[in-house]
């Protein structure tokens, strides 16, 4: 497999709950000498730089600890962006050939405040898997207790590019009051399920916190040269009732689409496919709009009052990209009868 190529990963659409945009952070590690650990947590893909050494060595995107010359391994404690139940892994060596960690494994611990101490109970959630250099390593992870840290061992030093923990966001929304929240944003649960196409830009970008920092932190598509026009479907967080609406194209400026429409339904079952033939006939929630470059365009008189949603289809006519999605609504209860 080329680094270019995507892996075949069935959780991809669930939140990368390690994912430094969401505020995951290495609090600890044992050794870091030629790659901090941080890097490992970063959204966007590995890099190669070719010819660039720091102080310690070549440079390497990821976390990498020296050679071990004694006894016992190398681990690193990571706080989680957002507690969660944990599905999935991709523990990814992109780069890492001669310098991987040919085994890992991983615990996980939940703490309702601060971080984990001596006397923290780990519970292993992925026994000992052993790595191959500049891959992707897919992993279940059949559990559904919520976690709030994980401790990542290698055994017994070596360098891993990214560590992508999948799940679902476990948020307490019992004491939300009546205020307008976002209900995309990723922070919040929000999903990025399907789309038309994610050429330049992946899909899930538009539901990241704060603006985006570039062209490539949004969701962006290949020109089109057929008719038609591209879309992306969005699993709201939580149902609600949606009163505003913001369309960011900020960094786009030869390539903003030209318009765009939101189709939105509150859906009670099926599977993601089923959906998307489906949303053909969703009702708006907000008509055609013109879009321009570089703007946050907000909306409020336009969003139609369509009651209870859980789920969002962002028209774009006919290509082009978009920095951020904002879906503001106030909660309601899961069920649409409720």
């Amino acid at each position: 497999m080329t680094q270019q190529e995507k892996p075949n990963n069935p959780y991809a659409r669930m939140t990368n709950l390690a994912d430094a945009r969401l505020g995951a952070k290495a609090i600890h590690s044992t050794d870091d000498f030629f790659a901090d650990m941080n890097r490992m947590l970063q959204n966007h893909a590995p890099v190669w730089k070719e010819g660039v050494y720091d102080d310690n060595g070549k440079w390497m995107d990821g976390w990498e600890s020296r050679r071990k010359r004694q006894q016992g391994h190398d681990h690193c404690t990571v706080r989680l962006g957002l507690p969660g139940r944990i599905r999935g892994l991709n523990i990814d060596t992109s780069f890492f050939t001669g310098n991987y960690a040919p085994s890992v494994s991983l615990e996980a611990c939940y703490l309702a405040q601060g971080d984990p101490t001596d006397d923290t109970v780990w519970q292993e959630i992925q026994p000992a898997l052993n790595l191959q250099g500049d891959s992707h390593h897919i992993q279940a992870i059949n559990c559904d207790e919520v976690f709030s840290h994980v401790r990542f061992h290698m055994y017994p030093d070596g360098g891993v590019a990214r560590l992508r923990i999948y799940g679902e966001v476990a948020k307490d929304w019992s004491g939300q009051t009546d205020e307008l929240v976002d209900l995309a944003a990723m922070g919040n649960g929000g999903r990025a399920l399907l789309c038309s196409d994610e050429h330049f830009g992946t899909m899930d970008n538009i539901l990241a916190p704060g603006r985006g920092i570039n062209m490539g932190d949004g969701w962006e598509t290949a020109r089109r040269r057929i008719p038609g026009f591209d879309w992306v479907i969005i699993a709201l967080g939580h149902a609600g009732v949606v009163s505003e609406i913001e369309v960011d194209t900020a960094h786009f400026k030869g390539n903003f689409p030209d318009s765009c429409s939101i189709q939105a339904a509150f859906v009670e079952g099926g599977s993601d496919e089923q959906m998307a033939a489906q949303s053909l006939y969703w009702p708006e929630l907000l008509p055609s709009q013109k879009l321009s470059m570089h703007h946050i365009h907000q909306y409020t008189d336009q969003v139609s009052d369509m009651g209870p949603v859980t789920h969002v289809r962002l028209n774009i006519f006919p290509d082009g990209g978009v920095s951020r999605l904002r879906i503001k609504g106030r909660i309601v209860a899961q069920g649409k009868g409720a």
